[in-house]
């Protein structure tokens, strides 16, 4: 069922017109004789039952009305408005809200459990929808919000196991686009609109989090070891080819070994070198 707009009439000029009528059935109730009197009874009663015609409606509101159960319209002009007094009046707020998520515990692409929660920004843009879809919108957002959640998360790993793959971690752009678009195909239903959509808690499960510390420590050192061995080398081999080139000293195959040993000690080594000076035999 989609929203239809409904023309209300200004509350204030029925305000004033009913007034009149109803100072003047009063008077001619008191005033008037016979049967005249009797019509003006009957038509004092219906000026009273248009008194609950009137509503107001608040910007960024709309109010949806039905006539015993069948849906009429939705009114958006904000103010004091009047429409058939036998209309029911249910008000949808049409305003951004947000609803943040629990740390919700999964068990993400790769089997480990992580904690994971996210805050969603949201707003009702079909109030018919809203209202006669699903039997609570709000309740409704929520739900489909952690579902949609949960879904996300375990369709992905929170580290990837090579840089071109979608992590929970890793890609944080890519992933809280895909949580807008799953989180709006659930909630299309009720009329309700995805504005934005964050993950605000990541992390793992406090019962693996610190084995997955240390495994995180353990690739940080070996990154870090193999790019130090990698600017060693070249540094060696620029070392040897300065001395060739300059013709500085002529070194045979065993002497360039013990010299490259002795570089990659200095340069790989985790402490500082203490330099051993040959002074010569004393004798």
């Amino acid at each position: 069922m989609k929203e239809a707009q409904v023309n209300s009439r200004s509350g204030f000029v029925m305000l004033s017109a009913l007034l009149l009528l109803q100072l003047l059935l009063i008077a001619a109730v008191i005033f008037v004789m016979g049967p005249l009197k009797l019509v003006a009874i009957l038509l004092a009663v219906v000026v009273f039952i248009c008194w609950f015609g009137f509503y107001m409606v608040q910007p960024n509101q709309a109010a949806v009305l039905q006539l015993f159960g069948r849906y009429v319209g939705s009114d958006h002009q904000t103010g004091l408005r009047w429409a058939n007094p036998f209309y029911s009046k249910q008000r949808v707020s049409l305003r951004v809200r947000n609803f943040e998520s629990g740390k919700l515990k999964v068990n993400d692409h790769a089997g480990n459990p992580v904690e994971i929660a996210a805050v969603v920004v949201w707003k009702v843009v079909d109030s018919a929808e809203a209202v006669f879809e699903v039997e609570d919108y709000e309740n409704f957002v929520s739900i489909q919000s952690e579902a949609a959640l949960r879904f996300l998360a375990s369709s992905y790993p929170y580290e990837a196991p090579d840089e071109h793959a979608l992590s929970l971690r890793s890609n944080g752009q890519e992933i809280v686009e895909l949580l807008k678009q799953e989180i709006q195909a659930r909630l299309e239903k009720a009329g309700v609109e995805v504005l934005e959509a964050r993950i605000s808690h990541l992390a793992y499960a406090p019962e693996i989090a610190s084995a997955m510390l240390q495994r995180q420590q353990a690739r940080a050192v070996v990154m870090a070891r193999q790019q130090l061995v990698e600017g060693a080398v070249g540094m060696v081999e620029l070392a040897l080819a300065r001395l060739s080139e300059k013709e500085l000293v002529q070194l045979d195959e065993e002497r360039k070994a013990a010299m490259v040993s002795n570089l990659l000690v200095v340069l790989c080594g985790d402490h500082q070198v203490q330099p051993v000076v040959n002074a010569g035999s004393l004798y």
